[in-house]
């Protein structure tokens, strides 16, 4: 009786501790989502290879880390950078153009050199001006929780939950219901027909180069609020990023979400699980996974 006693008592607890795995892996997820939908647009629906996003991403972070010494919220101050990130990534695309796309060279190896040298530079920049030490931010909501049911939720995770669905969802609309979001869906299909109507190629990749790049400023802050970060921490979330996109299927705007969701549980899973160091190969393993099953994703084409 006692043993039967302590079997249901490790079960109930084994329960308990994969709830709270699933519960955290979906507020983990959608901020994978957050973070991985500007490389969904310009890898999916541009074609651009923009192994540089994670740096950029990072950038964000210490951008939102900068605004905060001036004691704006890191939201708030992830959302003033966005149209600087924007301009920005216009200059950037330009620049990509000019030197790649107008010679058929968009997908070759010198474009690859030229997004890892932007990686380098954001990444070399970053130790010669913050050094290599961790930098946070502060707000109300960090470092508190609350308790749902039975499951203590660190408020700072759920306040990213939030402002990452409702980003994500904003955009994937946009892209779904206005002229513009349209046009660039268009552009990956048949530039062309969109030729046809009117409308300049190039100057849509450009602002939706843009947009991609605006992404990871708000995603940035998002970052340093669920935790602190150092010059090299974007690499962390390269096999991340890829592994959403591949595994939502290249340009699946809807399916980014999804499989950022997917990701995170899965992740928070087997960390609580198996612990810490095979929770970092979840990504890719389920990239190589989805790469041999299904190439063009859960929700490709």
């Amino acid at each position: 009786m006692i043993q039967a006693g302590t079997d249901t008592g490790g079960d109930a607890l084994s329960f308990e501790l994969l709830l709270d795995a699933i519960v955290l892996g979906m507020l983990v997820g959608c901020f994978y989502a957050a973070v991985s939908i500007g490389l969904s647009i310009s890898f999916g629906l541009l074609d651009v290879p923009q192994v540089a996003h994670p740096a950029m991403l990072l950038l964000g972070s210490y951008g939102t880390y900068l605004l905060g010494r001036w004691g704006l919220d890191p939201l708030l101050a992830g959302v003033i950078l966005m149209p600087i990130f924007f301009l920005f990534g216009m200059a950037l695309y330009r620049g990509f153009h000019e030197i790649f796309e107008k010679r058929g060279e968009a997908t070759g190896i010198g474009s690859l050199a030229f997004f890892f040298g932007v990686a380098l530079i954001i990444e070399v920049g970053l130790i010669m001006v913050f050094g290599v030490d961790q930098r946070a931010v502060e707000a109300p909501y960090i470092g508190s929780s609350i308790t749902v049911g039975d499951i203590p939720l660190p408020i700072r995770m759920v306040v990213a939950f939030v402002v990452a669905l409702l980003f994500t969802g904003g955009l994937i609309l946009y892209l779904a219901k206005t002229f513009t979001g349209r046009a660039i869906r268009a552009v990956a299909q048949d530039e062309g027909a969109l030729k046809l109507m009117g409308v300049d190629p190039v100057k849509i990749k450009q602002w939706a180069f843009g947009i991609a790049t605006a992404t990871t400023a708000l995603a940035g802050a998002l970052l340093i609020v669920i935790t602190p970060v150092d010059p090299n921490y974007y690499r962390l979330y390269i096999g991340r990023t890829f592994c959403v996109v591949v595994l939502a299927g290249p340009g699946s705007m809807g399916g980014t979400l999804i499989a950022g969701l997917i990701l995170g549980i899965s992740e928070s899973i087997v960390l609580t699980m198996f612990g810490a160091s095979w929770a970092q190969a979840v990504s890719f393993g389920l990239l190589l996974v989805v790469l041999g099953l299904r190439p063009q994703g859960l929700f490709g084409r």
